[in-house]
């Protein structure tokens, strides 16, 4: 293929540039295809050299059909966008990689990104402090008190690496970020123009596309290959069609419409799929709008869901400072290389959904899934089949109460009382038929209930709608008119606001809205994820006692974009995804099991009801509120030195030598053992030889449940390490801060409270150990079966892997001595990314599972067909030997999709695998 004769000049401001003509492609009709097929196009194009992208793979994607030929394509982002949580363990191993390059006799300097990466470092802050002045600082302080090695390293990496930035702490959310400075929409790069593509290190990155950015989460394993010049292979995309039709209702916001469509396509079954969006309803979608659908990619399944570039995307880059030149480039490129929507393109999608946007209503999600939709109006009535269904809990009668108990607490005296209380609402003070669990709290001269349903948490926070000012700025009117009425937020809810950008700062302060915020105790605390990594902070001592003590069923109110079980915080069972307007609402009412359609949110001073009606703003008044406060100068104010930190950072001292200098003794950073004594060449692949199980799960089991995130305790195994290494439980920190420290992850994998493995009779990260049936830890499980050398894997059900684009995930699953997990299906990342660590993804045959072939998880299992002849899509033997003697048989699929993923489990890696190019490049 003459790739060449499809070089074509771009004069732009009278500057000229070189690009590829997509219209100058014979083959297909480039015109038809959607547009993030045409830019997957494009990159193949760009990228061809005959070897690791070909005539074919051009091809495929040229002549891309509906139903798409079933064959892998490659992908050379333009960059690479990482947070801290997963950027650390990407830094330590760079760093181990030039460290064992180093024993081999070779210059480390060598290894370095061949692509851009910036990190940002927004995973970090925890919500210690909250509801006052002080918490932003005090936050900040505990911080870097906890994190001061590891910003070491990414500071070294910032100075020491090529071709790597880092912004440090303090100054957003990566992901708005990205949209607000470093998506540029077109690269201009020595002389070229293409795409700004990329990759990220967090699920979600999808966010970008809402600025007509391609880009989607790896697994920090993929994005370590990418940053070393390996192509990304996936199999060739469906597209769904996403057709936006009507307008936003003036009561519902952005957050309404994206958990709406979270439950469409999840319903429609998007998962590993391309979503596209056009209609008529982009015209009434701002940017931000559109950022918010993007930003829940994940939560669908899907891997991108793209909104191309139009005239919208020109009017968000000139409200966000990008400069002239920069905006020009985009509409001329776009409009050359038919990349511009017009909204009269015909394309052909693989299935088109409608969704009408003016069916809208006030909705949450939960209490444990994004796609778990409920109707603001329909969640009283939701939440008591909620409390029966998910935890076997009943309204009842009421009892009279059974025990009471005592809190000593800094010299001041909490008292509890345990039993039943009625259901009542703020205008309905008469006893009612039933009773829900409750325990009566009197803590420092305030006497309340706390009981099923009632809010501990209330977190205006995440990306997904810190960045969109619609919502923001209505947040902040709804808390001014609060305010004006006299309500006041419930005292037993931790209220917290962590913006994405300090944009937000800037906007809501002109605006005046701050002061109203924190008159609701809605105080910044942060920019960082906070309450949607699980950095939640811990609940006031007399909450977290009552939740305890009494076994409540708490709820938290969050705008953010996850709430999968113990994510938010290992108390608190019931988690309502929601807009910020929202957040502060249910905040004020303090409890969950209400229709705050039809009841009144409280009374007012005088006795009189307040609904949320009284004090919901008109769609006209966040317009003009946004149209008076929100400035380019701010953009330009806080972007122009997003990279110089605080006073803090810049104080870092740090080692620069250029090979990193591994400290001994820390406890947060220590050399990968991926690499270490790595043979130039890879040992010859086995089967699997009587195997046991270290866990039998059921159906959508998460990253959560996987991979080590959030607070853990002192009698965890993580936990016992630390305190052997003489770190008190009090400087912990969380295990996503730690994940440059293998040792703590490992005995953190599969050790999440709520997960359930069914060779045991108890919930949590437990497993049994089969010689001698004792029940240990999964860590103290995995480590007696390593001791018998004996080969371990994991039994799964649907939607194995679900969630964050965590690498842990599959780093701690190999490190436990895991060698192949069978599920009935996977999550795209998840399954790359145990490829990536060199263990086997298998799946039972289309029809079959662990039931139908009436495995309980006791038995012993070989397996082969690994060893000889490995293809992609294989089918496999299995044996499965229970100790009665009983034998079954049955076929899985090696969920091998490439000859180039054959080549990366040959090698125990992905990054082994690229470790030994470079070495024998060397050679």
């Amino acid at each position: 293929m003459d790739i060449q004769n499809l070089k074509k000049k771009l004069t732009v401001n009278g500057k000229t540039y070189n690009y590829y003509a997509l219209s100058d492609l014979t083959l297909g009709e480039v015109e038809k295809l959607p547009f993030s097929i045409r830019i997957l196009l494009e990159n193949a194009i760009r990228n061809h050299d005959g070897f690791g992208v070909t005539d074919q793979h051009v091809k495929t994607l040229a002549n891309w059909k509906p139903t798409p030929e079933d064959s892998d394509i490659p992908f050379k982002p333009a960059r690479i966008l990482m947070q801290d949580f997963t950027g650390v363990p990407a830094v330590v191993d760079i760093a181990s990689l030039r460290s064992e390059f180093v024993r081999h006799g070779k210059d480390g300097q060598k290894i370095n990104p061949a692509i851009p990466v910036d990190l940002i470092i927004d995973h970090s802050v925890q919500v210690d402090y909250y509801g006052t002045n002080y918490a932003y600082n005090r936050n900040v302080e505990k911080e870097y008190q906890r994190n001061e090695e590891r910003y070491e390293l990414l500071k070294w990496a910032q100075q020491g690496l090529s071709n790597f930035t880092v912004v440090p702490p303090g100054m957003g959310i990566c992901h708005q970020v990205n949209l607000e400075y470093l998506a540029k929409g077109i690269t201009s790069r020595d002389g070229w123009l293409f795409p700004d593509t990329l990759v990220g290190t967090d699920s979600h990155t999808p966010m970008v596309n809402g600025i007509g950015v391609l880009g989607w989460g790896v697994g920090g394993i993929e994005a370590e290959a990418a940053m070393l010049d390996q192509p990304i292979y996936f199999g060739c995309p469906e597209v769904i069609g996403l057709k936006l039709t009507g307008k936003v209702p003036d009561h519902c916001t952005a957050t309404d419409m994206v958990l709406s469509i979270t439950k469409t396509l999840r319903d429609t079954g998007v998962v590993g799929k391309f979503v596209e969006v056009f209609g008529d309803g982009l015209d009434h979608l701002t940017v931000t709008d559109r950022a918010t659908i993007s930003n829940m990619s994940p939560e669908f399944g899907c891997t991108v869901t793209y909104f191309p570039i139009d005239q919208q995307t020109l009017q968000y880059m000139h409200q966000t400072n990008r400069t002239k030149e920069e905006i020009d480039i985009v509409e001329a490129y776009c409009k050359e290389n038919l990349l511009w929507r017009t909204g009269k393109e015909a394309v052909s999608y693989s299935l088109v959904v409608e969704f009408d946007l003016s069916s809208l209503e006030p909705t949450v999600s939960g209490p444990k899934r994004p796609q778990d939709k409920i109707l603001v109006k329909e969640l009283d009535k939701q939440f008591k089949v909620l409390l029966e269904k998910e935890f076997e809990r009943t309204y009842s009668p009421i009892k009279e109460r059974q025990e009471s108990a005592w809190l000593e607490e800094g010299g001041s005296r909490t008292e509890f009382t345990f039993g039943k209380v009625p259901v009542s609402s703020p205008t309905k003070l008469e006893v009612q038929p039933e009773a829900i669990q409750s325990v009566r709290i009197k803590h420092n001269n305030k006497e309340f209930v706390l009981s099923d349903g009632s809010i501990v948490i209330a977190a205006i926070t995440s990306c997904t709608n810190t960045s969109n000012p619609a919502v923001m700025v209505g947040a902040g009117l709804l808390a001014r008119n609060a305010v004006r009425r006299g309500l006041r937020t419930k005292s037993w809810v931790k209220t917290s606001m962590a913006p994405g950008s300090k944009v937000v700062t800037q906007y809501l302060e002109r605006a005046g809205l701050n002061i109203d915020l924190e008159a609701l105790r809605f105080h910044t605390v942060g920019y960082g994820c906070t309450s949607c990594i699980g950095n939640s902070g811990p609940l006031p001592p007399h909450i977290a006692e009552a939740v305890d003590k009494g076994s409540l069923v708490v709820a938290s109110a969050l705008s953010g974009n996850r709430n999968f079980e113990a994510r938010v915080h290992p108390q608190v069972k019931m988690n309502f995804l929601m807009s910020p307007m929202l957040v502060v609402a249910f905040a004020l009412i303090g409890r969950i099991d209400v229709n705050l359609i039809e009841d009144p949110i409280d009374l007012d001073p005088n006795g009189n009801p307040v609904y949320l009606k009284d004090i919901w703003p008109s769609r006209e008044e966040i317009i003009k509120t946004i149209n008076e406060c929100m400035k380019v100068e701010d953009f330009q104010e806080v972007y122009d030195v997003i990279f110089d930190g605080s006073t803090d950072w810049q104080n870092l001292e740090v080692n620069m030598d250029k090979n990193y200098q591994w400290n001994q003794h820390s406890t947060y950073i220590k050399e990968s053992p991926f690499f270490e004594n790595l043979e130039v060449e890879p040992d010859p692949l086995q089967d699997i030889i009587d195997a046991r199980v270290l866990l039998y799960l059921g159906d959508s089991v998460t990253t959560d449940h996987i991979s080590p995130a959030g607070s853990f305790s002192e009698n965890s195994a993580a936990g016992a390490y630390l305190k052997e290494h003489g770190v008190q439980p009090a400087d912990f920190n969380s295990y996503g801060s730690r994940r440059g420290n293998h040792e703590v992850m490992m005995r953190g994998t599969f050790a999440n409270v709520r997960i359930k493995n069914k060779i045991v009779d108890k919930e949590g990260g437990y497993s049994t150990y089969f010689p001698t049936n004792e029940v240990k830890t999964v860590f103290d499980t995995a480590m007696a079966y390593k001791e018998d050398q004996t080969p371990l894997i994991v039994i799964a059900g649907k939607e194995y892997g679900s969630g964050s684009s965590r690498d842990w995930a599959a780093k701690g699953t190999f490190l436990l001595g895991v060698k192949a997990v069978i599920a009935d299906s996977y999550e795209r990342i998840h399954r790359s990314n145990l490829i990536g660590m060199g263990v086997a993804p298998l799946a039972f045959l289309e029809g079959e599972n662990a039931t139908t072939h009436g495995l309980d998880g006791t038995e012993t299992f070989t397996i082969t067909g690994l060893a000889t002849n490995l293809v992609p899509h294989k089918k496999l033997d299995v044996k499965a030997v229970h100790s009665s003697g009983e034998v079954k048989e049955f076929q899985v699929e090696a969920r091998f999709d490439s000859e180039i993923e054959i080549a990366y489990y040959k090698n125990d890696g992905i990054l082994q695998y690229v470790l030994r190019q470079y070495l024998k490049a060397e050679a």
